[in-house]
This record gives structure tokens, C-alpha cells and sequence, in this order.
């Protein structure tokens, strides 16, 4: 004979607390974050242990993870706020856009002119309200994953993601070099000089590091990666100091190249052509803010 459970009488506001303390692995930041106390953000927490019937984090030392309870029922409070969000975004259609809320995550080289994108958008309405977070590749597509933003700006997506992503401006990749370089000046450099230098590579997952692994790989070209540098500003003053040779995007280096701080080599085959994309889930019904600023980027931009 089945058992049949008593329904969970589980409040949004439990459900919004322990994702923030699941976000944070902290009952104390979450409390932070939230405005609230600890021992308030703790009671709620518990009040939901005792609706789940058990335990949704453990401790270990001073830190706190969750379980595999845990686990499951942040992926249904993040299924929860999804769902509430696209209510709103729904709503915020049939009122137009005098107001509702646009969520955009970027990559952190897009940040050198997405900004300017919303900027601009952000004139002509002024009453839609825009939140900007910038991440690397990775946590860019948990976020999509995980329907936290309305669309993102990036790279190429994975294909084995269900993202629909559109082209809209090009993307050129460069060979940039401290300005007393030995090749600085130099025309039409054959890609084999290249051996002979160093390279400072990103980190393992970005994309515009695989976009120079397959390009090398492609034309047979062996280099010599230095350090591994986390950040476009960081791989920038790297450069600038004589510690190798950097890869990235002119959109990325417009500042240096203007103060002469840094220059692109003249490299034969360069620049890597890439784009930019704009990306979201293709399950997402779009709100009527995500829907206009779709539309005015790729009315205001050059895909190519």
C-alpha cells in the first residue's frame, strides 16, 4: 500500500533564503545579502528542513555544503524563480515597455562595448530597468543554464546546448605587443616567427584561448605558452611589461592602441575572424524588454 505524504506547506520566501545561502555557502553572507539577521535567515532554513523531512545542508569544519537534498530542491527553487520571472516578464508584455526588468550577462572582453549598447538602448527606455553581470565563459553559460538572465552576450555557444544564438558584429582577434617589440613594425610576419616567442595564454575554458589553440593547430604552428593569466586588463599589463606575446580582441586593446602603450603586430593569416552572439535559451519566451533590446541590437550593429 502507497504512503501518501502530507503536502509541503513551502513559502517562496524559504525557497528565495536558502538559494541564497546555497549561493553564498554561507548562512551569514546570505544574511548580508538579504538584509536580514542570521538567526532569521537560520529559521527559515530550518522551518524548510522540516517541511523536506531532511537535512538540506551538511557541515564540514566551518564550511557548509549541501546535500543531495540540497541539491535537488535548489534546482527547484531556481526552476521556481524561473517561472515566477517569465510571469512577470509576461505581464511586463501586455503593459508594454514602460517598465519591466532586462537581465544580461556578458563576456568580460564584451565589456569593453557592451556597455555602450545599453547605454544607448537604456535611452530610448528609460523605463525599463537593466542589470549587467559579467562572467567568464563558464559561469556565463551556467547562468544561461539555469535561466538566471535573459540572454547573454558571448562567443560562439556550444552546439550541444539548446541556445539559439544570432550574429552581430565581428569579432577580430590580434597578436598585441609591447611597442620596443623586435617584430613591432614589421610587415607581413610569416606565422613560423611566431615559434620563437612566448605567449601568455587565459585560462583553461576561455574561449578565446581555444580560438588560438585550433588556429595554431590548423597551420601547424607550435608556440611556447608563459603564464596563465585570468583577465583581459591583467594579460594586458603583461604584455606591457615584456612578459610575452597576448591574443584578444582589437575591441579589448582601442584605449592602448590610442596611448601607443601597446601595438598589433602584423601578422600573416591575422586577425582571427570571430563574432559576437547574442544568446539565449531557445525554450525562453522572451519578456517585452529582452524582445526590444534583441531587436535594436541587431538593427544598430554590423554582424558581417
Amino acid at each position: 500500500m502507497l504512503m501518501v505524504l502530507p503536502p509541503m506547506n513551502i513559502t517562496l520566501r524559504q525557497l528565495k533564503i536558502f538559494a541564497a545561502v546555497a549561493k553564498n555557502n554561507s548562512f551569514t553572507r546570505a544574511a548580508e545579502e538579504l538584509n536580514l539577521t542570521q538567526p532569521a535567515v537560520s529559521m527559515q532554513v530550518k522551518q524548510l528542513e522540516d517541511q523536506a523531512g531532511i537535512p538540506l545542508f551538511e557541515q564540514v569544519g566551518k564550511k557548509i555544503f549541501l546535500t543531495e537534498a540540497g541539491e535537488e530542491v535548489l534546482h527547484y527553487s531556481r526552476a521556481v524563480a524561473g517561472q515566477l520571472d517569465e510571469m512577470a516578464s509576461t505581464l511586463n508584455s501586455l503593459k508594454g515597455l514602460a517598465g519591466g526588468r532586462l537581465r544580461i550577462a556578458i563576456v568580460a572582453t564584451a565589456n569593453y562595448f557592451a556597455p555602450r549598447l545599453l547605454g544607448a538602448f537604456g535611452k530610448l527606455f528609460p523605463g525599463i530597468g537593466i542589470s549587467l553581470d559579467v562572467h567568464n565563459r563558464q559561469s556565463l553559460l551556467d547562468r544561461l543554464k539555469d535561466n538566471d538572465v535573459d540572454m547573454a552576450i558571448m562567443g560562439r555557444a556550444p552546439a550541444d546546448l539548446e541556445l539559439e544564438a544570432e550574429s552581430f558584429m565581428e569579432n577580430p582577434l590580434v597578436i598585441i605587443a609591447p611597442p620596443d617589440h623586435r617584430l613591432a613594425g614589421e610587415a607581413d610576419i610569416p606565422l613560423k616567427r611566431l615559434e620563437e616567442e612566448v605567449f601568455l595564454a587565459r585560462e583553461s575554458g576561455s574561449g578565446t584561448r581555444k580560438a588560438m589553440e585550433e588556429f595554431f593547430d590548423q597551420h601547424g604552428i607550435t608556440i611556447a605558452n608563459g603564464m596563465e593569466v585570468s583577465s583581459v586588463e591583467a594579460i594586458k599589463q603583461c604584455v606591457q611589461a615584456g612578459l610575452g606575446l597576448g591574443l584578444m580582441s582589437r575591441d579589448a586593446i582601442r584605449m592602448e592602441l590610442t596611448l601607443g602603450s601597446l601595438v598589433v603586430l602584423d601578422v600573416s593569416r591575422f586577425p582571427i575572424m570571430r563574432h559576437w552572439f547574442l544568446v539565449h535559451r531557445k525554450s525562453k519566451r522572451l519578456s517585452a524588454p529582452a524582445e526590444a533590446f534583441k531587436r535594436f541590437v541587431l538593427a544598430n550593429t554590423t554582424p558581417s
